[in-house]
C-alpha cells in the first residue's frame, strides 16, 4: 500500500468498499495478506490450508465490512476473523479431541495440599531445553488455537493486553486463564520432549 494509503482509517475503507474503489481494496489485500499469512503460519495452519484460511479471511472481511462500525484497527478486525476461521477449520479437522489434558497433568503435579508431587525439572535444564528451537516450535503448534493466539499475541508479537482481549473476544481475566494454561501446556510439552531425547 502506498503511504498514502497507510494512514486510511477504518472509515475510509468501509467508504472505499462502498463506492467500489477497487485501487484502494488492492492495495488493502496487498498490505494486509502477508501479515495473515504469517499469523496463519504462527498459528499452526501450513501450505495449502494457509492460503485457503486467508483466502476465506478475505472473503469474510468483504462479507461482513458493511456492519464493521470502525471501532478497531483494520488489523485487528482482520485477525479476529482469522482467529475464527482457524477455530472453525480446527473443530472441523480435529473433531475428536474434546479432552483437555492440561487438568490432569496439574493434578498429576499437585498432591492434595498443593505442594509438588512431581517437581519441575531443575531451571538449568529447563533453560537447556528452552533453547532448542525446533522443540518449543512443536510445542507452540500443539496448543489450542486460542492458547497459541494468545501466547503469540503477549510473548511474540508483545501485543497490548486490551488488543489482545479485543481480538480473541475475551475479559482480561479469561486472557490471564488462557496464558497460564498455555505456558502450562508449553512446559509439560518442553520437559517430556527433553526427557525423550535424553
Amino acid at each position: 500500500m502506498s503511504d498514502k494509503n497507510q494512514d486510511l482509517s477504518p472509515i475510509e475503507i468501509i467508504d472505499a468498499f462502498k463506492n467500489q474503489d477497487w485501487s484502494i481494496l488492492e492495495q488493502l489485500i496487498k498490505q494486509y495478506t502477508t501479515f495473515l499469512l504469517k499469523s496463519a503460519l504462527g498459528l499452526g495452519v501450513r501450505g495449502n490450508e494457509a492460503d485457503d484460511l486467508v483466502q476465506n479471511v478475505w472473503s469474510t472481511f468483504f462479507e461482513v465490512i458493511d456492519r464493521f462500525e470502525g471501532n478497531s484497527q483494520i488489523r485487528t478486525f482482520l485477525y479476529g476473523i482469522l482467529i475464527n476461521k482457524t477455530r472453525e477449520l480446527r473443530r472441523e479437522n480435529i473433531k475428536s479431541n474434546r479432552h483437555d489434558p492440561i487438568d490432569s497433568v496439574m493434578e498429576e503435579r499437585f498432591d492434595s495440599n498443593g505442594h509438588w508431587a512431581k517437581p519441575p525439572m531443575n531451571p538449568e535444564q529447563f533453560l537447556e531445553a528452552t533453547q532448542t528451537l525446533e522443540i518449543i516450535s512443536d510445542c507452540i503448534d500443539k496448543l489450542p488455537v486460542t492458547q497459541r493466539a494468545a501466547f503469540t499475541l503477549w510473548e511474540i508479537d508483545e501485543s497490548e493486553t486490551s488488543e489482545i482481549c479485543k481480538i480473541l473476544d475475551v475479559t482480561v481475566t479469561n486472557l490471564g486463564v488462557i496464558l497460564y494454561r498455555a505456558k502450562n501446556r508449553l512446559r509439560e510439552c518442553i520437559e517430556i520432549k527433553t526427557k525423550a531425547n535424553e
